[in-house]
């Protein structure tokens, strides 16, 4: 049952109110800042571990603990609601129960991950993993960190199931979100591998058959978040940038900065492969966002600028 809030929806006011749920780190905290921006209000939650950018109200909640979320937010009510760190189906029930109610919009960040049984060479669609159809388990390890983990897409793909379940009074959107390059802030360390590797000549290990992926620059998927917060469609979306990288055309980009370094790819049946080298292909295709409006960015145009940022950071 929704609960009650004292607070109402702001009909037909240009302000709206924005809660974001984690997001002080990487494309998150460019969300944040795209929506004030906008002329946005915006409410970000998190644990207290890091202070939110300036011009936001500042709840400390944790999350997993549904008491603590209700007694932060009190009687608020939202507009959209952009949940960041959702990763279990119970974080997911909580969620649902506690902002039931109080958004007339809920936007979850999920993955490409989502994917990783749906090994094809066509850039996958979203009906390809369908969150009414997703068996849900609460009772499986979900609070143990090495579980959650290694059960990185099923947890997504459960949680999007979660939200689902909510019916149309809980209107919810699933960003599946690719590979995310640049930004001289990419805690990931994925592109610092290549250019650690391409700069000493240390071996990159690759899959036997080392498969091709979708990608999107942290400054796109800030603006994908901050547009599909502000649109009207539900269910599951795609957010990649149009065309294909493979692992090859990375240390490239990378090279063009190093001309002293060295790229040597070694193949491997078994063991850890590098990041960004895949076994099975993870290619999404981003046709529903573009027509509903959306306007991508090509792979390759921004590739040299992510490789020149990550090469910042380390400068």
């Amino acid at each position: 049952m929704a609960i009650e809030v004292r607070e109402t929806f702001r009909e037909g006011c240009g302000v709206r109110e924005i809660c974001v749920i984690g997001g002080n780190r990487y494309f998150g905290k460019r969300l944040i800042a795209r929506l004030i921006a906008a002329g946005d209000r915006v409410t970000v939650i998190n644990r207290g571990s890091s202070a939110p950018p300036p011009g936001v109200t500042h709840l400390i909640a944790d999350r997993d603990d549904e008491k603590s979320l209700e007694n932060a937010l009190g009687s608020r009510a939202f507009d959209v609601v952009v949940d960041q760190v959702c990763y279990t189906p119970g974080q997911a029930e909580i969620a649902r129960r506690v902002f039931s109610g109080r958004t007339r919009r809920y936007v979850m960040t999920s993955t490409v991950e989502v994917y990783e049984y749906e090994d094809s060479a066509a850039l996958v669609r979203e009906d390809a993993v369908d969150p009414r159809t997703v068996a849900v388990d609460l009772e499986l390890p979900w609070d143990e960190p090495e579980f959650r983990e290694t059960h990185y897409g099923e947890g997504k793909r459960q949680a999007e199931a979660v939200l689902a379940a909510g019916g149309p009074e809980f209107a919810c959107v699933a960003v599946r979100v690719a590979h995310v390059l640049g930004g001289d802030d990419d805690f990931t360390g994925r592109l610092d591998h290549y250019v650690d590797r391409v700069r000493t000549g240390g071996p990159i290990a690759v899959p036997t058959v080392n498969h091709p992926a979708t990608y999107i620059h942290v400054e796109e998927i800030a603006d994908f978040l901050a547009w599909t917060a502000g649109a009207e469609f539900t269910g599951p979306v795609n957010a990649a940038s149009h065309g294909v990288l493979t692992t090859g055309e990375l240390c490239e980009a990378v090279a063009v900065h190093l001309p002293e370094g060295r790229t040597e790819f070694r193949t491997t049946e078994v063991g850890e492969v590098s990041p960004l080298s895949f076994a099975r292909s993870y290619g999404m295709d981003n046709s529903r966002a573009t027509k509903l409006g959306f306007t991508f960015g090509e792979a390759r145009e921004w590739l040299p600028r992510a490789v020149a940022e990550t090469l910042g950071k380390d400068n």
